[in-house]
């Protein structure tokens, strides 16, 4: 690529980052707002001043609590999520040569919903494991299975896919065992809806905790993009470039189920938004991952807090779980992206 076509290409991706990251203020401030209680955004600007040290509130009790106990944390959790999975998404697709691919491809999502299950409904832990507990374990123990069914079966892209499909099935076959044989009417109500993706519970630990991994496995995911370039070209063409193949896939793999586990240990299973979100990013800067990934974060977080705004808004006083809409909206984008993979004939 010519020199000057390089400079044009990262003052697009900056100037892309500067308005995405105020987009992604200027929603958090907005979709704050939104909901039952007269909320502002002044409102919503005093209220995180005065719990940060900047001043004074000046709002009553009552609409301080909904703005920093329970919208607040809920909007933030929306678009940590929103960025972890679209990120996990942009690494699976360009690791596994997959344009179809997604962090739920891994088994790790149906492994959670074990999880989550075991504790609810057998009372697995104690009651000293956690619903958000149990689904990390549950989720680890999915990607551990992939992991050693994969290496069993030669390790290859094609490998792990499958043995991410097979895990998936066994983990939602369990899930659907327990849930049948053991919940009664009102906990198998409570878990489809966490199942199907739920940030009603978020809580500041919730944002922390998911947060601080989606910082370090950005930086991870980032440290690699040159290698994540190289894979575009395949294994072998990467291992001549001096790639260390099995190596990095075993660390970015580890990343994205990690950060995946995290996510849906916290919000639940929420489909295509890994899925499609790459794809747009793609158009928008292309395939350079030093690019695609920040791009990629930020419209995924953007893309999960107005979603999740709809979800709790569009039926009130009923929320509809925001997997639903996020299918909604991902499967025309499924679609799209499977005539593209028709058309090209290529992998990626």
């Amino acid at each position: 690529m010519a020199k000057g076509s390089t400079r044009s290409a990262w003052w697009r991706t900056a100037l892309l980052c500067a308005t995405g990251l105020a987009a992604l203020l200027l929603s958090v401030a907005v979709a704050v707002t939104i909901g039952p209680a007269d909320i502002s955004v002044p409102d919503v600007w005093a209220a995180v001043a005065g719990h940060l040290g900047g001043g004074d509130a000046h709002l009553t009790p009552l609409r301080d609590g909904i703005v920093w106990n329970l919208r607040m944390p809920r909007t933030l959790l929306a678009g940590v999520c929103g960025a972890g999975l679209a990120v996990c998404g942009a690494v699976l697709q360009s690791l596994l040569r997959n344009p179809l691919a997604d962090p739920f491809v891994l088994g790790v999502s149906s492994g959670a919903s074990t999880g989550a299950v075991a504790v609810v409904v057998l009372g697995i832990g104690g009651g000293v494991v956690t619903v958000s507990g149990g689904a990390f374990l549950g989720a680890l123990c999915a990607f551990a299975l992939v992991l050693l069914l994969s290496q069993a079966l030669g390790a290859t892209t094609d490998r792990v896919v499958l043995s991410g499909v097979a895990a998936m099935q066994l983990f939602s076959a369990l899930t659907s065992f327990v849930i049948l044989t053991a919940a009664d009417a009102e906990t198998t109500r409570g878990i489809l809806f966490w199942l199907l993706g739920s940030l009603s519970g978020a809580s500041w630990t919730d944002v922390g905790v998911c947060a601080a991994v989606l910082v370090v496995a950005l930086a991870v995911c980032l440290g690699h993009a040159r290698t994540l370039d190289a894979f575009a070209f395949g294994q072998d063409a990467a291992a001549s470039l001096g790639v260390r193949v099995g190596r990095v896939r075993l660390v970015l793999l580890c990343t994205t189920a990690l950060l995946t586990a995290v996510l849906v240990s916290a919000a639940g299973a929420i489909g295509f938004v890994g899925l499609t979100l790459p794809h747009a990013a793609r158009l928008l800067v292309g395939a350079r991952h030093t690019r695609l990934l920040p791009v990629t974060a930020l419209t995924g977080a953007i893309l999960l807090i107005w979603v999740d705004t709809l979800a709790r808004t569009v039926l009130d006083p009923q929320e509809v779980p925001v997997g639903v809409v996020t299918s909604l909206i991902g499967v025309p984008a499924f679609v799209a992206v499977l005539y593209r993979t028709r058309s090209t004939g290529r992998t990626r």
